[in-house]
């Protein structure tokens, strides 16, 4: 929201104003639940678990005095690795489970090291994250920005304008809660002609003021960038490549 709309309301304002202009709100939600508690970590020692054979026994630095002991499922986990740590009464993002103290195979497990599925950063559920960090930033916040939400919003059939952002950004806007932002024109420049011939018959009184059309070829399938994974989780939905 805060792409298109420039405002100095709260979260309760914008709840209420959107209330007030006919865009129900069924709820209000964190999307990285309680974040202060995940915390960048380095995995000092990564080894075999002694009673299982897919699961490793972490040595984890987290920042203080002693090491903290956390069987990790993850294979890629190894020495030197940072990624991200939760401690024991964290609750997980995406399963809402609260972490306590557990014995996994006959050993102790204090917290979980993290995968960006269970904290709503990626759709991978096999790996722990991997972080480009360095010792300085062992026990630092994974989380820089706490007050994410994510607000859900009814859209009646009569209002397919509301369908994006913008058009809720738009609304807000005219209804005196903030301005409206502009957007940057995108100038695409053409190297080839399109195949597809479109011919535009005027008619009187017709509803279409403006008509335009692009050609585009060899799309790549790629990985989408983190910025956009994270957009497509937080509507409940899992950024896949096909």
């Amino acid at each position: 929201m805060k792409n298109h709309l420039s405002t100095k309301s709260n979260l309760n304002q914008v709840v209420e104003r959107l209330t007030e202009i006919g865009l129900e709100v069924e709820n209000v939600k964190s999307l990285n639940g309680s974040s202060d508690s995940f915390i960048i970590c380095k995995i000092v020692k990564s080894q075999k678990h002694p009673n299982a054979d897919k699961l490793k026994l972490c040595d984890v630095d987290i920042g203080k005095e002693d090491l903290v002991k956390v069987v990790c499922g993850a294979q890629n986990s190894r020495d030197g690795l940072f990624t991200v740590y939760a401690p024991p009464g964290a609750v997980i993002p995406k399963t809402k489970m609260k972490l306590k103290v557990v014995k996994i195979r006959g050993i102790e497990s204090h917290g979980m090291l993290c995968s960006g599925y269970e904290l709503n950063q990626s759709s991978d559920q096999e790996k722990i994250i991997e972080l480009n960090k360095k010792e300085k930033n062992i026990g630092e916040k994974f989380f820089k920005n706490t007050e994410e939400r994510v607000i859900d919003i009814a859209i009646t059939p009569n209002r397919p304008d509301c369908l994006g952002v913008r058009g809720i950004a738009r609304d807000l806007a005219s209804s005196g809660l903030g301005q409206l932002k502009k957007q940057p024109s995108i100038k695409i420049n053409q190297k080839f002609k399109s195949p597809i011939k479109v011919s535009i018959k005027k008619e009187k009184s017709q509803g279409c003021g403006i008509f335009g059309s692009v050609y585009i070829k060899n799309v790549q399938n790629k990985e989408s960038p983190d910025w956009l994974k994270k957009k497509i989780i937080s509507l409940g939905l899992k950024p896949i490549s096909a």
